[in-house]
């Protein structure tokens, strides 16, 4: 085989090999709580706001909120950061960070609403 042909599959094996790597240590699974309190990198998990009562502080950017799995686990969540603006109507949260203590401590939110759409699609409408 052509030594440049050689030279070439074998950077594009590294690079392969790089991309595939740089992949994984990027992907955060979605776990169960337990798993969560077990684990030691990045997580994402998601369930339904356990109650109403809260502790929100807008000033100091802090949330404090229990989330509720399927299996009716409870997870106690910390979360410091911009506070999303629909919160109070979330439905379903997905909490993305570590277990640290007691508590899971949300680096990211993602509110999941669904009232927005389910309006839309009682209006019969669609936003394209």
């Amino acid at each position: 085989m052509n030594l440049k042909v050689t030279l070439a599959l074998g950077l594009l094996v590294v690079a392969a090999g790089v991309g595939v790597t740089s992949f994984r240590n990027t992907v955060t699974p979605y776990i169960s709580f337990s798993e969560a309190r077990r684990a030691t990198g990045l997580v994402q998990v998601n369930g339904a706001l356990a109650d109403k009562s809260y502790v929100l502080n807008q000033q100091e950017q802090f949330l404090q909120f229990k989330l509720r799995d399927t299996a009716g686990e409870i997870l106690p969540v910390t979360y410091r950061g911009v506070i999303p603006g629909n919160f109070d109507q979330a439905k379903m949260v997905v909490a993305i960070g570590r277990y640290r203590g007691d508590h899971f401590e949300a680096e990211q939110l993602l509110i999941k609403c669904p009232s927005k759409y389910q309006a839309e699609a009682e209006q019969g409408g669609s936003t394209s």
